[in-house]
């Protein structure tokens, strides 16, 4: 692999990364299903989590991209339109269908190694429930009543045992979310809900290492190994062997931020000459408050490389050690990381309350001017979901 390494600004490196994450414009997928469809394919991944404080980071992060977003949008695309599907990536997420086939060899994996979560799952029991949603159609934990209640053996399990063997059958492929309501879900066939007389074959090795590549390169723009391989470690060495063939192939070229030469990162001679030819960078009246799982802050290392920032997620740190607060959101303007907001919604009273706010950047009158038009905005946002009674999660 070439030793010569192009240094960029830690300014060009940032515009190359948003760039990259759409973050640059006001509405770069359109909307409706079509743009969740469409981000999710240029994202790779939509990363899902259950804290609910504000809007759940899904519909936050779909959001951010998408202004005209609607809830009802992902629930089209998901259970209608089909056009993602959730799996784990280096966490669950909405996944674009069209990259099925490279998820198909974990789910092989987990069916030959089950982890120790799913010890208990009996398969004459599984091949019960497999013939029921068969018979009924999709089914939710709710759906089942006549499970013998035990006890939980982790804060966020059930008491209902096929639980268990739903999330095994998700797991290894046989079935698939076809619906959430809040974070209810409802499992189906996966050859059912897609329309399938056959699951898609698997990716060999060598596919699934050149789709982590190109997925990073789409959505990040500059890119290392860590970041390629995000969750998926043990693909380190393959990429790696990729990587280097592209450099051969003067496909890809190294590049290293200004100050951190060891820290080694790649990009497409496009790209590079794209920075080089249009240098500004991103407009700073463009503010996005940002989730905490977005995949702009989701790789805490990347971000503070790239931004001088160091993102805390607090929620599972106890009160009196928490910096930022429980859910703070990182707020970007610009190019620039400034802010750092504590957010609760009141559901009740249809408030969007501030709990802290954490300056990064020096305080200044326009800058909270420019904040506080995009909160309020972010306020209607969050109304979304108070518009529609949902049932409260399982549990």
């Amino acid at each position: 692999m070439s030793t010569h390494s192009i240094s960029l600004s830690s300014a060009q490196a940032r515009t190359i990364w948003l760039r990259a994450q759409r973050l640059d414009e006001p509405a770069p997928f359109g909307a409706g299903a079509e743009a969740v469809r469409l981000a999710t394919e240029h994202l790779g991944y939509i990363q899902i989590d259950t804290i609910n404080v504000i809007e759940r980071s899904h519909h936050h992060i779909l959001y951010t991209r998408i202004p005209d977003y609607k809830l009802s949008d992902l629930e089209q695309a998901q259970s209608v339109d089909k056009s993602v599907f959730e799996y784990w990536t280096h966490a669950l997420a909405y996944v674009p269908t069209t990259a099925f086939r490279h998820f198909v060899p974990a789910m092989e994996q987990r069916r030959l190694n089950p982890h120790s979560s799913f010890d208990g799952v009996a398969e004459a029991d599984y091949a019960v429930l497999l013939k029921r949603i068969r018979k009924e159609g999709g089914l939710s934990i709710r759906d089942i009543e006549d499970d013998v209640l035990v006890e939980k053996t982790h804060p966020w399990g059930s008491r209902k045992p096929s639980k268990k063997a739903l999330r095994w059958g998700f797991f290894i492929g046989d079935l698939v979310i076809s619906k959430r309501t809040g974070m209810i879900k409802t499992y189906e066939l996966a050859g059912r809900h897609f329309g399938w007389q056959r699951r898609p074959s698997a990716s060999k090795e060598k596919q699934f290492a050149q789709y982590l590549l190109q997925r990073a390169l789409q959505s990040q723009g500059i890119v290392s190994l860590d970041s390629i391989c995000y969750g998926n470690a043990p693909m380190k060495a393959m990429v790696k062997e990729l990587i280097a063939a592209d450099v051969k192939r003067k496909q890809l070229m190294p590049v290293h931020l200004d100050g951190a030469p060891k820290s080694q990162h790649w990009i497409t001679p496009e790209q590079l000459e794209t920075v080089i030819a249009t240098p500004e960078p991103v407009s700073g009246e463009r503010v996005h408050i940002l989730s905490p799982f977005d995949p702009l802050v989701i790789q805490r290392k990347r971000l503070e490389l790239f931004f001088g920032y160091e993102h805390r997620f607090e929620a599972y740190v106890p009160a009196e050690k928490r910096v930022l607060g429980y859910f703070a959101l990182p707020v970007l303007v610009g190019d620039r990381i400034v802010a750092a907001l504590d957010l609760k919604m009141d559901r009740q009273a249809g408030k969007l309350r501030m709990q802290k706010w954490s300056w990064i950047a020096k305080k200044s009158a326009p800058l909270k001017g420019l904040i506080e038009e995009e909160l309020h905005r972010f306020e209607q946002f969050q109304k979304q979901s108070m518009r529609s009674v949902l049932p409260p999660d399982e549990n």
